[in-house]
């Protein structure tokens, strides 16, 4: 119950969602907002974000559409990117349904809430039959996966609640892979030499500025393992690492706000994608938290 907003569980095309409404009346449509949790898709709940889909909804006068997607490992990915691709088109094409203008909805999401967001725009680019997206929201988003050795990888490794070993470990658990190949990755043992030079351009600590490089040191170069490789292709895939995606998919995207923490280890995901996007002339708000964790 809440005295500002009508709260309805739905389920667009058998994904539940939890929608908030403005109860006081609007002259006009209003903004929608569709909102992925995050998790690393293994946890997190509609319920579990209660709190911040009501702030969001009351601050901003939207509504909301609060997503629950499917759950690994008892559900394999990639199904929870299409959980939340097949509720944000439902939204596109039903928004008026809801007194919401369909060329004024954003994809918001924190973490791996933030990577389906931005997989979810990717996806929509080159989809002519519906309106597009008005921006995205990303909250320090998990958007590569081929490069585990980046400044704040390096300089968070140990810092609490979200250490460098048990992102990686739960990244591969979420894929339903062997977790002991969890050191290699973060070596980047998994990262074919070809691989790595094709990327590079994109994904590099000589890109991150040098004010967020205090105290890193450049690792040694890890030997490439074949059969960890082939164990984690999925790694490399674009639903999973966004950042890998080609200009002419980026350049499509919606103007994007993009927050950061200090003491994150994926503060450089951020900064990484940030100067892509604006490479590619879209439109770039920068949030970073300086005190700020994961």
């Amino acid at each position: 119950r809440d005295s500002k907003l009508f709260i309805k569980d739905l389920h667009f095309d058998e994904v539940p969602v939890r929608i908030y409404l403005p109860k006081a009346p609007s002259a006009s449509k209003r903004r929608g907002v569709i909102f992925f949790h995050g998790g690393c898709g293994m946890f997190g709940s509609i319920r579990s974000y209660e709190r911040i889909c009501r702030y969001i909804a009351r601050k901003s006068d939207s509504v909301v559409v609060s997503v629950g997607y499917r759950l690994s490992p008892e559900n394999k990915y990639p199904a929870q990117t299409e959980d939340c691709l097949t509720a944000t088109v439902h939204f596109l094409k039903a928004a008026e349904n809801y007194g919401v203008d369909p060329t004024r909805i954003i994809a918001c999401g924190d973490s791996a809430g933030g990577t389906f967001a931005a997989s979810v725009c990717q996806e929509l680019v080159n989809r002519s039959d519906l309106p597009k997206i008005r921006a995205q929201i990303l909250i320090y988003p998990f958007l590569q996966a081929l490069n585990f050795q980046l400044p704040s990888h390096q300089l968070n490794a140990a810092i609490a609640f979200l250490p460098r070993d048990r992102t990686v470990h739960f990244i591969l658990k979420y894929l339903n892979k062997d977790c002991s190949m969890r050191d290699a990755v973060i070596a980047g043992s998994h990262v074919p030499e070809s691989m790595y030079l094709k990327y590079r351009k994109w994904i590099s600590p000589d890109l991150i500025p040098e004010r967020f490089k205090e105290g890193y040191k450049p690792p040694l170069p890890a030997s490439f393992l074949p059969h960890v490789y082939e164990e984690t292709k999925e790694l490399f895939e674009t639903r999973l690492s966004p950042l890998l995606a080609e200009d002419s998919v980026l350049c499509c995207l919606p103007e994007t706000c993009i927050i950061t923490c200090q003491h994150d280890i994926l503060r450089d995901d951020g900064l990484l994608y940030k100067k892509r996007l604006e490479d590619n002339k879209v439109k770039v708000n920068w949030n970073h938290v300086e005190e700020g964790f994961h």
